[in-house]
């Protein structure tokens, strides 16, 4: 999810920044013919560059030239939060809102920070917040429907990615995420549609086409199915789960050499990813 900045990007030596982007993890598993697809929730993917001294320091000369400027510390609550130094992010997203009780986008952010220690119910006062203040902060929105999805209030997440959608919002997490209830509703070619979109969004994220591949098995569509894994794996040849959903399609064309060599990579990537230890056991 994206760490946001108020306004648009200006320089570290006027006292604000670019924004930062967190990346997304594994969350929730859906069984579909024996293939599974997971999708991004409100976790951080560390960046330990981005803690680095030199780029912390940077961050705090910003800070030091600028200290009445809540978006000093919030760019800099970000490179905390991308590397993994949550209490420090926290530390700055509270002055940030300090300094400005009407910073939605600090809010959001500190909810993402507190979703990556656990704090379940801060985490949705924060989104709660941001919304009061900016009821069509599409961001907020996504983030809510997240933590819904996770918590297993299903409904009440489809209608948080409904109304980031309905804001026309250019983020493809919403997307991808609702197409993941669709698929948990048996819904798989509106699921299609979903991924596809959140696809010509993010082009070069291998969880859309894990996510739409997974729709096209269900539908016993293995063709597609095969060459959305293929396309994940060139992608980014290090997510297990897109090895052994490649694995899956050559399992199901009885070409069991092939599949135990994908399998095998997946299991190496992740040695508890039970879709590759099963797979691997079925094809050797």
């Amino acid at each position: 999810m994206r760490l946001m900045t108020a306004a648009g990007p200006r320089t570290r030596d006027t006292g604000a920044a670019r924004s930062l982007v967190l990346a997304v993890a594994a969350a929730i598993t859906i069984t579909v013919s024996g293939c599974s697809t997971t999708s991004p929730i409100d976790t951080i993917s560390i960046d330990k560059a981005q803690g680095t001294d030199e780029n912390i320091s940077s961050l705090t000369d910003v800070i030091r030239r600028n200290p009445s400027d809540p978006e000093g510390y919030n760019v800099r609550g970000a490179a905390y939060g991308r590397s993994g130094q949550y209490r420090n992010a926290i530390e700055d997203f509270d002055r940030a809102i300090q300094l400005n009780p009407s910073f939605y986008q600090a809010y959001a952010n500190r909810a993402l920070i507190h979703r990556s220690m656990g704090n379940q119910n801060e985490a949705a006062n924060d989104y709660n917040r941001a919304l009061q203040i900016n009821p069509r902060y599409d961001v907020a929105y996504i983030g809510r429907g997240n933590l819904y999805r996770q918590a297993g209030r299903i409904d009440e997440a489809m209608s948080d990615y409904n109304r980031a959608i309905n804001l026309q919002t250019t983020d493809p997490r919403a997307y991808h995420n609702r197409g993941l209830i669709k698929q948990l509703r048996n819904q798989h070619p509106q699921a299609i549609e979903d991924f596809s979109t959140s696809i010509s969004l993010a082009p070069n994220s291998p969880e859309p086409y894990n996510g739409r591949g997974i729709s096209y098995v269900a539908l016993n569509d293995d063709d597609n199915a095969f060459a959305d894994f293929n396309r994940a794996v060139e992608l980014n040849q290090r997510v297990a789960e897109s090895w052994a959903n490649q694995a899956l399609i050559y399992e199901r064309r009885g070409d069991k050499k092939r599949a135990a060599r994908s399998y095998a990579r997946a299991a190496q990537l992740d040695p508890k990813y039970r879709p590759a230890i099963d797979g691997l056991a079925r094809v050797r």
